[in-house]
């Protein structure tokens, strides 16, 4: 590709100030917070937002911020490429190792931890430099090209809506938020709550698990009363022989209450067979401690349903599977449970063969008598994979790793999934587990440079010429 010797160069020539920005950006942290004016999605995501803008008019370009939903940063006349990625990120949780919100840089390994360093602010700052990139270099275009940046995709991508309402996006649009080589194919999703009450109340004081809907839950933590240690120790070890990744539990007396954590490990709910469900595996304990009276029954129903270890929906009875998107998937991923009522978050994956209908219906029946509300409920996306869209990108990427470029269909909802012929287009490289969503998250700063790399090109070619 023409320009490829010359773009690499620049972004090695400027790495230290793209750096600079995305360590500025990691310490933001722009989790979703409380509705404010013109801040609809919290302070935290909108200054995340601000400073990308303020740093985009400082190179050059046209920047605009959206009602405070989203923004977009352009150059050039007629827009035909849209580079979509998001500033928000999920809260940190536990196990860290490094400060989630510092960029911290690891020499032996090349890699970049904090928050949002793959998910989606690195990918995010390397767009910024792209087309800094091109424009800097004066590579002629025939078309313009707009990084249009989202605060919400980590939770419900009401953003996008808003700015998709209010703007119209570009005739191509690929986001950095996926896996290379391509995205073309990801599976429906659906998100449900549920929720129950306990009249009588019962020996289950407190429950509380997750963070984030999308995420498998790492730590899951109970107050009983009435219960010795020895007891719950003694089911839990039961548990583990059944189970050999079965999650660690500690156990604190105080007086007449038992507190208990269980520590499992983190996935995303795309995934949740990478991870150890801490939330389902408390529930599996708590049912072997025979709880009484409504209580008892519920936990019973839950755990009946969502068995440890677990994650395609067939204690659910809507298990599905097809060769080009894979099986369905599913994660209890968030639950708060009191001495009277509780409520919890059900994440869905299903694949092309099955409509959102029957899956929500299929729960619904299969969760009775137990309130299932459904939040969302997004059909597929399909994107032609011969498209020239399409070729190019995996053209581009061919020529940059060397490596085969070729279409992935996956379980996790980009976000262009609602985007008529849009793709995900990186930014994690086969191979690399980037800890999206769990503790020590990371970019490897090769990769960072490499998706600046692919994405100039991607404009140069899409765009120019």
């Amino acid at each position: 590709m023409q320009y490829k010797k010359e773009i690499e160069q620049y972004l090695e020539a400027n790495r230290e100030e793209m750096l600079a920005l995305l360590r500025e950006l990691i310490a933001v942290r722009s989790v979703q917070g409380e509705p404010a004016p013109g801040a609809p999605f919290g302070e935290a995501p909108l200054k995340a937002l601000h400073l990308m803008l303020q740093k985009a008019q400082e190179y050059g370009f046209a920047a605009e911020e959206v009602d405070g939903y989203a923004g977009c940063i352009s150059f050039g006349a007629a827009p035909s490429l849209g580079i979509l990625a998001h500033l928000d990120v999920v809260p940190e949780g536990e196990g860290w190792t490094h400060p989630p919100y510092t960029l911290t840089y690891e020499p032996e390994t090349q890699y970049l931890y904090g928050r949002g360093t793959s998910d989606d602010k690195g990918p995010a700052v390397a767009a910024l430099f792209a087309m800094r990139a091109v424009k800097e270099l004066g590579i002629p275009l025939h078309s313009g090209v707009q990084l249009i940046l989202g605060t919400n995709e980590e939770n419900g991508s009401e953003d996008l809506r808003y700015y998709m309402a209010h703007r119209t996006l570009p005739p191509m649009v690929f986001t950095p938020d996926g896996e290379y080589p391509v995205i073309h194919l990801e599976k429906g999703m659906a998100r449900l709550r549920l929720s129950g009450r306990f009249p009588q109340g019962g020996p289950l004081l407190h429950l509380k698990a997750g963070e984030a809907v999308n995420a498998v839950p790492v730590v899951a933590v109970a107050s009983l009363r009435g219960f010795a240690a020895g007891a719950v120790q003694s089911a839990h070890r039961s548990l583990a022989d059944l189970y050999p990744d079965f999650p660690v539990l500690e156990t604190v007396p105080e007086g007449e209450v038992l507190h208990l954590t269980m520590r499992g490990t983190s996935a995303h709910a795309s995934t949740p067979e990478k991870g150890r469900n801490a939330l389902t595996a408390l529930l599996a304990l708590l049912h072997a401690l025979h709880l009484p009276g409504a209580q008892g029954e519920t936990i019973a129903l839950l755990q009946m349903r969502f068995p440890y270890g677990e994650t395609d929906g067939s204690a659910c009875g809507v298990a599905a599977h097809d060769a080009r998107s894979g099986a369905l998937t599913m994660v209890l991923s968030v639950m708060e449970l009191s001495n009277t009522d509780f409520t919890a978050h059900v994440d869905i994956r299903f694949p092309v063969c099955c409509t959102g209908a029957e899956v929500t219906q299929g729960m619904q029946r299969a969760l009775s008598p137990l309130d299932c509300e459904v939040l969302m409920c997004d059909e597929p996306h399909d994107t032609d994979e011969n498209s020239p869209f399409v070729r190019t990108l995996l053209r581009v990427y061919e020529v940059v790793t060397g490596e085969e470029g070729h279409c992935l269909a996956i379980g996790g909802g980009t976000y262009v999934h609602h985007i008529e012929g849009g793709v995900a287009f990186g930014c994690e490289f086969p191979g690399t587990d980037i800890r999206m969503h769990g503790a020590d998250e990371f970019i490897p700063l090769p990769h960072l440079m490499l998706d600046a790399q692919m994405m100039a090109l991607a404009v140069t070619e899409l765009c120019g010429g």
